[in-house]
């Protein structure tokens, strides 16, 4: 299996969004990785990841990749964080491994119940027909986020270039995209969250300005898993660990320099 590791201290694994491919979280990932260990790789439905992956059981395969990762990297725990789909694998990983997570880190990520819109159902249906339409979308989706996060014209340009520049080393799929949006609606994440035990906190961006997953869902983790603690990253919305990621990693670090006076 590919691994990139970054930084040094306690080790973190950061786990990708529905794209599935680690080149376009290298911005969190260097921010991160000032604070952190951090391990990380594309998941394992992308053939670059170079591991396998048993599509009859999703997120127990994506959970197994974790702990491959963390057993390759010569770590026993780590603090598990997933940003947006990447959520619902960590979800599974600390659910199945409390001994071997620090803590739970849910960025952005799909809350209970949640469901595609019915043009996106349709382009999973399609995805090779329809999916440059999501793409296309995507820019007017983001303008009002990219305005609040990067209000000078120069830096959502030199974010523009960083997200063209992961588009050539890691092309987008739209079908194992579509795969991915289909099986969050078949995850039972009420049942997991039952059975959390390790200290979790709870990310989201500004309401107004997410317009991938609404954060009024991803705040429902707070309250169905015991103790789990929140936080709002300000002016921006689902794209706030690369939009601002220093923020984002900051974040996280309180959270977890926090965790032995919080056990």
């Amino acid at each position: 299996m590919r691994i990139i590791q970054r930084g040094e201290g306690d080790p973190l694994v950061f786990i990708q969004g529905l794209h599935g491919r680690w080149e376009y979280a290298q911005l969190t990932v260097d921010a991160l990785a000032k604070h952190f260990r951090v391990i990380t790789f594309s998941l394992n439905d992308e053939p670059s990841a170079s591991c396998a992956f048993d599509a009859s059981r999703p997120f127990d395969s994506y959970a197994a990749q974790v702990g491959a990762a963390l057993e390759a990297s010569g770590c026993t725990r780590a603090v598990i964080c997933g940003q947006s789909f990447g959520g619902l694998v960590a979800l599974r990983f600390a659910a199945m491994n409390p001994s071997r997570s620090a803590a739970l880190i849910l960025g952005s990520t799909p809350g209970p119940g949640w469901h595609l819109k019915r043009r996106h159902e349709i382009y999973a249906r399609l995805p090779w027909l329809l999916g440059p339409l999501f793409f296309l979308e995507a820019p007017f989706r983001a303008s009002g986020e990219l305005a609040a996060a990067l209000p000078s014209l120069r830096d959502r340009a030199a974010f523009s270039l960083n997200m063209l520049r992961a588009m050539v080393r890691g092309p987008l799929s739209p079908a194992r995209m579509a795969a991915r949006a289909r099986r969050i609606v078949a995850y039972d994440v009420l049942a997991d969250c039952a059975r959390i035990t390790v200290p979790t906190l709870v990310l989201t961006g500004e309401a107004a300005l997410d317009h991938v997953v609404p954060v009024e869902g991803t705040s429902k983790y707070a309250t169905v898993i015991r103790g789990a603690r929140s936080a709002v990253l300000e002016r921006t919305g689902h794209l706030g660990s690369l939009t601002r990621p220093d923020e984002f990693a900051a974040l996280i670090r309180d959270f977890a320099q926090a965790l032995p006076h919080a056990a």
